[in-house]
């Protein structure tokens, strides 16, 4: 009776200290919806927003005009570019690779790339790409953009096939790439036989219920397409999307295009564990390599981790012409915030900030995305 009696007075304090550590969801629709309407005007560009606490949707909403010209409101259903977002969805087709044992996170990049000089070649793995610890060089400044009007990844790795030196060891250090995430795709199609975008369309976005996501391309038809808007030297909106830079179309690090209808339904299979399993979302949503041991945040797999509170925070911010994209999730607590906006000049990740201050008050400020990569 007395080994029971323990149990159970163990039990209870543990089951105390879960609820003490429990932070309160506090929502207040009107400071909320007041936030927003301060920070983006009706009739110009701004964001679709969702959140969703405990799974269920508890706010979401458009603000501002999809197009300046046809003055349409942006909803739930306007289709964005998602920019650096897609790389979660690149991380995840990785490691359905992996579980099929179609490859190794270990696996160097020799293996995929024959041709590629083997100085870097040899010593990159997968997994370092995955996790921006490869060192490998920026496309940006090696690319022939001549006659080039949209970029894709196998630009991107004409770009560096020749380039024989790394910006550090592999692995010894985080240097924020797409470039790694260019070549993930270009593995992706050569594992799985499939294009970037028919692969994402059968094993991720048909399995999610994603049925309005797309991979952009230039022969492709996106219902409820957004336009995307920067600020000129004259301080007026431009549009910006992939008629504007050759760079905005490289898939496999930002190619995306879906609604946050769309993006609801990911996050739900992402949560449920059924649709691409626990053991994967878990390991694409823990530290896999440690930025700040101080103030314990690294990157996974596609998402910034933060480990300061006892709620492991999971984010990440996307950036391409005018389009702003971020999404913030703590997962045991089944909450979400994902804003998609159309214009360049508002720190989206400030407003997501003050949005998770406002409902979790007792929360530390997470680390910010801009700070990681800086």
């Amino acid at each position: 009776m007395k080994i029971a009696a323990a149990f159970f007075i163990v039990s209870l304090h543990a089951f105390e200290l879960a609820a003490q550590q429990q932070p309160t969801f506090v929502f207040n629709e009107r400071s909320l919806d007041s936030l927003l309407h301060r920070s983006y005007d009706d009739s110009l560009p701004g964001i679709s927003i969702a959140i969703l606490n405990q799974e269920k949707t508890v706010f979401k909403r458009g603000y501002g005009v999809s197009n300046i010209s046809t003055r349409a409101n942006l909803t739930d259903s306007s289709n964005f570019n998602i920019c650096s977002l897609t790389k979660q969805f690149t991380a995840v087709a990785i490691l359905q690779l992996e579980q099929k044992r179609l490859l190794s996170l270990d696996d160097k990049l020799s293996k995929f790339f024959p041709a590629m000089n083997k100085s870097i070649a040899d010593i990159i793995t997968i997994q370092q790409l995955l996790s921006h610890t490869s060192g490998i060089p920026d496309h940006y400044s090696f690319t022939n953009t001549t006659n080039m009007k949209h970029a894709h990844d196998s630009d991107v790795y004409n770009a560096i096939e020749n380039v024989d030196t790394t910006y550090f060891t592999p692995g010894t250090k985080f240097r924020y790439s797409n470039t790694g995430y260019c070549l993930l795709a270009l593995v992706i199609e050569k594992v799985s036989g499939m294009s970037y975008n028919n692969y994402m369309i059968k094993n991720i976005f048909g399995p999610a219920g994603m049925k309005h996501t797309i991979v952009w391309n230039e022969n492709a038809t996106i219902t409820n397409e957004v336009t995307a808007y920067e600020r000129d030297s004259l301080n007026k909106l431009v549009r910006s999307g992939p008629e504007e830079h050759i760079f905005f179309s490289t898939e496999g690090d930002g190619g995306i295009y879906t609604s946050i209808d769309d993006y609801i339904k990911w996050f739900r299979a992402l949560q449920s564990g059924k649709t691409f399993g626990k053991s994967l979302v878990d390991k694409a949503r823990s530290i896999q390599f440690m930025i700040d041991q101080h103030k314990k945040v690294g990157y996974g797999f596609g998402w910034f981790i933060d480990d300061q509170d006892v709620q492991r925070k999971v984010y990440h911010s996307g950036d391409n012409g005018g389009f702003r994209t971020y999404t913030f999730s703590i997962p045991s607590l089944n909450y979400l915030v994902v804003i998609f906006s159309n214009r360049n000049d508002i720190n989206v990740e400030q407003v997501v900030q003050k949005i998770v201050n406002m409902q979790f008050p007792s929360m530390k400020d997470f680390v910010p995305v801009e700070i990681l990569t800086s």
